[in-house]
Parts: structure tokens; C-alpha cells; sequence
């Protein structure tokens, strides 16, 4: 391992509290299922449809994990900080990166999650739509997304759909002892109505949920001896997708986030399966 690759190591242990042991994310006991359908029963749908309605699609839960599920997420993240990709795209961002491959073969937790009827059920009453998983080769699906190194940020981008339908974009906080923020601009893409400036910052089990072509928007850069890790999920209205565009978003994320072997070996194995 690398000195670099230490020094990341380190900063997701520094405090005292995250050197205890945490759930094997391999074999958590939490069930994330029940625990966000416990919690979705405690909030109140209508208001909050109103608000994700009336900012253009964005949604900002400050608490919305129960503390055990939150746990399992960050034991995950723990578990995976060896396998972390890292990127630089001079002028538009740095950090490193855990895609859904990974996670299925590592960090199974994660994935239950993101299968939560509770979950997609809730989401679903949020944006009014109904809502499917992205297709297995997406290696945007849920992915993780660590900030370790000072300066680590992402700039002024939206989530851009491929596919045929809408792509909707959950965000969870896992881990922040970070002064990173969530920048946004909301209603950029709908004339006649004034852009709105905001600014969050996502503790972990908080969650923001948009629709990503709409939302346009940053992660500031991380300072010195500072860390942040997120973890998005990805849900599509339609998992349709041509053949050209499906170059294009594998290529992004080769270049931008997991790397080639990551992203063109589990094309590779796939279509091994199908022939």
C-alpha cells in the first residue's frame, strides 16, 4: 500500500468512536428494510411532496436513517476504503470512488438497501412516479464516494439521464467530518421562474433526493485533514437505453469515477453469461 493510500486509510479512523468495532457490512444484523419503514411511518408524506414539488424536485431530510442502519453504511464504507478508485479531472473534480460491482461483492448491505420496498415505496410517493432499479450493468446504481484528500470536490454539474426515462438521484451522508457542502441551484431549466441558490450540508443518514437532470450542483473542495464519504443510489422511470448513449455513460464512468477495468471488465463478464 501506498503512503498516500495510508494516509487515506488513517483519516477514516481517526476519531476514537470509529475505531470501535462496527457490524460486519457482509453480515449486518440491522435489517434496512424494517428500519426505513419504521421511519418512513413517523413522517409526514403530504408536506414533504409539496416541498420536493414547489423546489423543482429536490428534497433535503436532514435525519432519515435510524441510527443502526446508518451504522451498517458506515461500516461498509470502512470495509471498502481499499478499493477506492481514485480520479482527477483537472477543473472539475477529484476523489474516489467504490461502484455497485464492488459493493455486491463486498458490501452486500448496501445493495439490500437500495432493493428497500419501504424505500423505493417512500420515494415513490415523494417525485409521483413509479420507479425501478437501474439496470445491473450501471455501475452508478449505488455507488460510493469518498473525499480523503485535501481539496477532494466535485464542480457545478447535473446528474444527466441516459436512459429513456427520468433518472432520480438519493443521496445518503455516511460519514462527514468535513466542512464540504452540498451547493445548489434550483429551477435552472424552467423559464419563468426565478433560480434559487442553496447550500447544505448532509450529516450522516440525512439524505437529499432530486431529479438529476434539474438540479444543478457542486461539492465543495474538502480542507486539510478533513473526510467525507456519501453513498447514492440511482432509480429510473425507464431502463431502456441506445446503444450510443450507452457508450457515452460507460465511457464517464470509466474516465470520471470507477476506472476502465472496473467498468468494461463487468461488460466483458456479462456478456460471457449471455452467449
Amino acid at each position: 500500500m501506498s503512503e498516500q493510500a495510508e494516509a487515506d486509510r488513517d483519516l477514516l479512523t481517526l476519531s476514537g468512536e470509529r475505531q470501535q468495532p462496527f457490524v460486519d457490512p457482509a453480515d449486518a444484523r440491522a435489517d434496512p428494510d424494517a428500519g426505513v419503514a419504521a421511519r418512513v411511518g413517523t413522517l409526514g408524506h403530504s408536506a414533504l411532496r409539496a416541498e420536493f414539488d414547489r423546489q423543482g424536485a429536490f428534497l433535503h431530510v436532514g435525519e432519515f436513517l435510524p441510527a443502526e442502519v446508518t451504522e451498517g453504511l458506515v461500516a461498509s464504507a470502512l470495509a471498502l476504503q481499499d478499493r477506492i478508485n481514485r480520479n482527477y479531472l483537472p477543473g472539475h473534480k477529484q476523489g474516489g470512488s467504490v461502484s455497485r460491482h464492488t459493493i455486491d461483492q463486498h458490501a452486500p448491505f448496501i445493495a439490500q438497501l437500495y432493493r428497500s420496498k419501504a424505500l423505493i415505496g417512500w420515494l415513490e410517493q415523494i417525485c409521483g412516479e413509479q420507479l425501478l432499479p437501474s439496470p445491473e450493468q450501471d455501475p452508478h446504481a449505488y455507488a460510493l464516494y469518498y473525499y480523503t484528500r485535501e481539496g477532494d470536490h466535485i464542480g457545478w454539474h447535473y446528474d444527466t439521464s441516459y436512459y429513456n426515462g427520468r433518472r432520480y438521484t438519493l443521496l445518503f451522508g455516511v460519514i462527514d467530518e468535513s466542512s464540504c457542502r452540498l451547493d445548489y441551484e434550483l429551477h435552472t431549466r424552467e423559464s419563468g421562474v426565478p433560480v434559487q441558490a442553496g447550500s447544505v450540508q448532509i450529516p450522516p443518514g440525512g439524505l437529499v433526493f432530486f431529479d438529476g437532470d434539474k438540479l444543478r450542483h457542486r461539492i465543495t473542495p474538502l480542507g486539510a485533514n478533513q473526510m467525507r464519504v456519501s453513498l447514492t443510489f440511482e432509480y429510473v422511470t425507464d431502463p431502456g437505453m441506445r446503444p450510443w448513449l450507452r457508450f457515452v455513460s460507460n465511457m464517464k464512468d470509466a474516465l470520471a469515477y470507477f476506472g476502465f477495468r472496473q467498468v468494461f471488465k463487468r461488460l466483458a463478464r456479462g456478456q460471457q453469461l449471455r452467449a
